[in-house]
């Protein structure tokens, strides 16, 4: 009997006991559209952090922050300096590796109103033109702020998206965009002046459905009003949205002049970001950074550099637990198809005894009986497996329905192939029994059968 027989004998079987077969096949169904929706799920996870991380500054980007001075020098812990100025211009000066110097001086606790409407920033910061290359910002509309913006400690901001969107309105609501250059609004009562708007920042999932919304006919559009915040996207994207930034004089004198000592205003920054000329020469380029803080804060260790490899390292640590924990489940479910696979090839033997004795009679070998019995074992494992990666494209469009936009789960050919592997896998080793014990059937006792 060749392969093309036994395959069609094997469909014959499954066809001939359809309610049976679908019973024996719903545990692989079940284990495949577990197996890809899950892979699914993971890999949105997987695109949306990467996003995330580059929307954040990329993988050059680095964070100097402030850590406690260690056990040895505590007895200098008092004349700790923090991240200052000084430092920034020694780094801009003494570290050739370092590509971009960004301080940022962080204010917290304001509100932007305008008239009846208020909104409080993601994160409202004093910064130098620098941040744009350091988040990687788009500057859509307007100007960022120049030297005399910063000499004078002018009144000038530039705002994200959704900031725009709380004070002046959304443009999904009001049915054309507002670009706000040149108007007012008030930082905590002091009048600021909008001198640019940044473009909006989104996932390419939040991208692809705003755009289907956008093809659809206005009545169709109609609803409630769109709900603003984190709502369906990404953080990182939120977050750069609801983004003010002021000049750095500017957030230091009209900001911080009451929290230093002695009438002086706090000189301390609260961040300041480096990027690096060459990922490659990321290592080389932190030892000479820390050298020239080292000097600028006489020999005290009150600080550490968070790279962005130290979250890559995170993102796929958390990606290869879940995919281990996830494959583990939907390994099981698959297990238990297997075995109803081989509850079905023992009740079909039992059935066929006779027809075995005699295709043993009339010369078959019992190597083609095992094979045969096999072959029809994996016929019913890749025919659930078949119908299990049709359901689960159901699965993902539920999941998808109840998952943040930003982390859609995506299926992968991959994962594909990786569930039909392993349901053949299963298939086989679920016939082997049934196959070896219809092999070693005695013919005159089979014959014998009633």
């Amino acid at each position: 009997m060749n392969l093309f027989n036994t395959i069609r004998v094997g469909l014959k079987e499954v066809w001939t006991h359809k309610f049976r077969s679908v019973l024996t096949m719903l545990g692989i169904i079940l284990g495949v559209a577990s197996l890809v929706g899950m892979a699914a799920v993971i890999k949105g996870m997987e695109n949306g952090m990467k996003e995330a991380m580059i929307a954040m500054g990329g993988a050059d980007k680095v964070l100097l922050q402030e850590e406690d001075v260690p056990s040895h020098q505590q007895h200098l812990a008092d004349q700790a300096p923090g991240r200052t100025m000084v430092d920034v211009e020694a780094l801009r000066r003494s570290a050739p590796l370092l590509r971009v110097v960004s301080p940022e001086m962080r204010v917290s606790g304001v509100v932007a109103t305008r008239g009846e409407k208020m909104v409080m920033p993601s994160e409202l910061c004093g910064v130098w033109p620098a941040v744009i290359d350091m988040n990687l910002h788009t500057l859509a509309h307007g100007r960022f702020f120049t030297e005399l913006d910063e000499e004078n400690a002018h009144a000038v901001c530039v705002i994200g998206t959704g900031i725009r969107d709380e004070l002046f309105g959304a443009p999904e609501d009001i049915g054309r965009e507002i670009i706000p250059i040149g108007e007012l609004l008030n930082l905590n009562g002091q009048p600021f002046t909008i001198v640019g708007m940044f473009a909006r920042y989104e996932s390419e999932q939040e991208k692809k459905m705003r755009e289907l919304a956008r093809s659809k006919p206005p009545e169709a559009r109609a609803g409630p009003p769109r709900r603003r915040g984190f709502g369906r996207g990404n953080w990182a994207f939120w977050h750069k949205n609801y983004t003010m930034y002021i000049p750095l004089n500017t957030a230091w004198i009209r900001f911080r002049a009451a929290s230093g000592v002695d009438n002086i205003p706090d000189p301390r920054l609260s961040d300041i970001d480096l990027k690096v000329e060459s990922i490659e020469r990321v290592e080389v380029a932190l030892q000479q950074a820390r050298n020239v803080l080292m000097m600028t804060h006489r020999g005290i260790e009150d600080f550490s550099f968070r790279t962005q490899e130290n979250n890559l390292e995170s993102i796929n640590k958390q990606i290869r637990n879940a995919r281990l924990s996830g494959g583990f489940i939907a390994a099981i479910s698959l297990l238990v198809g297997g075995i109803g696979i081989v509850n079905i090839m023992l009740a079909s033997i039992n059935e066929r005894i006779r027809e075995i004795g005699i295709c043993k009679a009339v010369g078959a070998s019992g190597l083609a009986i095992f094979t045969q019995i096999l072959i029809e074992s994996v016929v019913i494992a890749l025919l659930g497996a078949a119908l299990g990666v049709g359901a689960s494209y159901g699965l993902v469009a539920i999941l998808a329905l109840i998952s943040p936009s930003a982390n859609a789960p995506l299926i992968t050919p991959l994962a594909m192939a990786i569930a039909v592997a392993f349901s053949a896998l299963v298939g086989v080793s679920a016939g082997l029994f049934p196959a070896w014990k219809a092999a070693r059937l005695n013919p005159i006792q089979a014959l014998r059968n009633e």
